[in-house]
């Protein structure tokens, strides 16, 4: 009886060191993650005085918003800065308030939403498809918490609501009122779909969200078109500070890696275990390889972006650096350096061949955002993801017109098809 009581004991004190070892590390990444946002926030005043940071905000909050629309250019540099920074403290809390674990995807989205916060989504933009989500739960009777992800990727329809409310020349109150109606309907119909559309690309493309999104942008688009309205093409985009950025990045995508060698037992030992991950989805990297290895990889993969920008003559705008911020968060859920160098190879070799230049900034965002194919290349090889990064330049430059802008993961709508079209024929030839 002794020794059972003694077992007993050891169990549950066990079990309860182990829970306090986890939510310690919880501690340490939601402190981590919330340090860069802080970072972010205060380096928008080295940029732009507090006068020009709050009249930036206000343009930032009345633009329409859809692609491309770069904040840096549109505004001024701190505000946009300012803006992304905010959204990220917005989902930090939100994460915080339902009790979310900092998962690989959590962490992806809050990069994602601050990469976005340069350009296409505001303060003012995101609450009603959150809404919408939200409303959603509460109609299945289940947490927000289940949904937060996709209300969190769902705001890539932001521009939706800013288009109708401030795009259309309509009245101010009307368009306001129509404009966060569009976005609650949208955040409604977003969980249903997405769960749905995952089959269709079998989780090839990571930016699930972004494909979702391409079909209720399209959807409303078709119906804005049925009335006689259409939105206007759109590129604003900012120029020469590749000095100042490529400096302040590196530095900031640097002490990531330096700060995940320090968590990882001062050592890289395990990187090349993650390396050989497929990236498929789901492939939540923190629960696969721990903290310490997402945050190394994710610098690793920051400092990639930087430098492939750098190297083809591009310019670090907004709108780029958004795309630099999707790649990072993504290192938390799928990307390595190992399956994303292909897909922006297969994209560079499009752009010798054809008809764009490598450092025009539509190439660069489909080099940047067409790394959602990585799971390509982490699955069937290098070879077929160079073949993924070659086709998706030509659909992904295509396929705007279809939601007009309006769906800011213009690249993971095209990822989803490129993803749909690629698998079934390699598995299909494997099979013989």
């Amino acid at each position: 009886m002794d020794k059972i009581r003694a077992l007993k004991f050891i169990r549950e004190n066990r079990d309860k060191l182990k829970h306090t070892v986890l939510k310690e590390e919880e501690k340490i990444r939601y402190f981590i993650v919330f340090l860069y946002t802080i970072t972010i926030l205060l380096s928008s005043f080295i940029f732009n005085t507090p006068k020009e940071i709050f009249t930036g905000i206000k343009t930032i909050i009345l633009a329409p918003s859809i692609l491309l629309t770069d904040y840096m250019a549109l505004a001024n540099i701190g505000a946009a800065l300012f803006n992304s920074s905010l959204l990220m403290l917005i989902a930090i809390i939100l994460g915080k308030i339902n009790k979310i674990s900092l998962t690989g995807p959590i962490v992806a989205a809050i990069f994602t939403i601050g990469g976005f916060g340069l350009f296409g989504k505001n303060i003012y933009n995101i609450w009603s498809i959150l809404l919408g989500v939200y409303l959603y739960s509460i109609i299945q009777d289940e947490k927000f918490s289940k949904y937060i992800l996709i209300s969190f990727f769902g705001t890539a329809l932001g521009p939706l609501v800013s288009q109708i409310s401030f795009g259309l020349n309509l009245n101010p109150l009307v368009g306001i009122i129509l404009g966060n109606i569009a976005g609650i309907i949208a955040g409604m119909i977003l969980p249903p779909l997405a769960n749905h559309f995952t089959t269709f690309h079998q989780g090839f493309n990571l930016y699930n969200m972004g494909f979702t999104a391409g079909i209720v942008g399209t959807l409303f688009m078709s119906l804005l078109r049925s009335f006689g309205f259409e939105n206007q093409s759109t590129f604003v985009v900012l120029e020469g500070k590749n000095f100042i950025f490529s400096i302040y990045f590196s530095l900031f995508f640097g002490s990531m890696i330096f700060i995940g060698w320090l968590l990882n037992e001062n050592s890289f030992r395990g990187y090349r275990k993650l390396l050989k991950s497929p990236g498929r989805l789901v492939s939540d990297f923190i629960d696969l390889y721990g903290f310490g290895l997402t945050i190394i990889n994710m610098g690793v993969l920051g400092l990639l972006s930087i430098s492939y920008v750098l190297l083809v003559k591009g310019e670090l705008s907004g709108v780029v650096l958004g795309g630099v911020f999707t790649v990072v968060g993504f290192g938390a859920f799928g990307k390595h350096l190992k399956n994303t160098i292909p897909i922006i190879l297969g994209v560079y070799i499009a752009s010798i061949l054809k008809v764009w230049d490598a450092n025009s900034p539509g190439i660069l965002l489909a080099a940047l955002f067409g790394t959602t194919l990585a799971p390509i290349a982490g699955t069937f090889g290098w070879k077929a993801g160079i073949i993924a990064g070659f086709l998706h330049v030509s659909i992904v430059s295509n396929i705007g017109y279809l939601h007009g802008g309006m769906n800011l993961y213009n690249n993971g709508f095209s990822g989803g098809i490129v993803a749909a079209i690629i698998v079934p024929i390699i598995e299909g030839y494997r099979k013989k």
